[in-house]
């Protein structure tokens, strides 16, 4: 089975599905990443040396994170960190298609439209707009994840991150954390929600709601049985 993860930025793929992506690719599933934005430049005070220097950095540790959770294709794109609405929404919809064109999933994950950053929402719309039901090799399944310090700051009770899926991922949590190990620079230290504490109490958590020791969550967006 093919699976596509798109994702906002470097770590956000990770983050938000890193240990069902090592599950799927320990089960023989082949998964390609989709990273549609830069990360970078939306940091101030960087020269255009050190933002060269700095996206590098970023990039290498996304191939590291990518090796940890098993995943057969890495795709690094160029959109402007935490600008996607300043993009053409076309521009971003036509880059997924391409690469769902290209790759033919059977399986989508993504962000959740109730996400805080702007980038995850507009990312979550494109996958929506270029997983439409057309045609037999359409995806057949679409569900978004959330990101710890993006998914719980919405701090909107009307567009909450609602999981109605949930995966046992006790035996590849670690290949999560791993990954995101080799994301170093961009962890912090607990109490902050990108921190390896919280990413495993979050698992706990998950994993307490549906009778797992760890678990990730998701929305589902359609599943069309075939």
């Amino acid at each position: 089975m093919r699976i596509l993860v798109v994702a906002a930025h470097p770590d956000d793929e990770a983050l938000g599905c890193g240990a069902t992506t090592a599950r799927h690719a320990a089960a023989g599933d082949e998964v390609s990443v989709l990273i549609l934005g830069e990360g970078i430049t939306s940091r101030a005070g960087l020269s255009a040396a050190r933002r060269k220097a700095e996206l590098a950095r970023l990039h290498a540790a996304a191939r590291r994170a990518s090796k940890a959770m098993g995943v057969a294709k890495l795709t690094l794109e160029r959109f402007p960190d935490n600008s996607f609405d300043t993009v053409a929404r076309l521009k971003l919809v036509h880059r997924v298609e391409t690469e769902i064109d290209a790759w033919k999933p059977e399986v989508v994950y993504t962000h959740s439209a109730a996400d805080l950053n702007v980038d995850h929402q507009l990312t979550c719309e494109a996958v929506k707009t270029a997983t439409r039901p057309i045609g037999r090799d359409c995806p057949r399944r679409v569900l978004t994840f959330e990101v710890p310090s993006a998914t719980e700051w919405r701090f909107d009770a009307a567009r909450s991150f609602r999981p109605q899926v949930f995966v046992d991922v006790e035996a590849t949590l670690e290949a999560k954390l791993a990954a995101l190990a080799a994301y170093g620079g961009e962890m912090r230290p607990f109490p902050h929600p990108r921190s390896a504490e919280y990413v495993r109490a979050l698992a706990a958590w998950r994993g307490s709601q549906s009778g797992c020791k760890a678990a990730e969550a998701f929305t589902l967006v359609r599943d069309v049985e075939r």
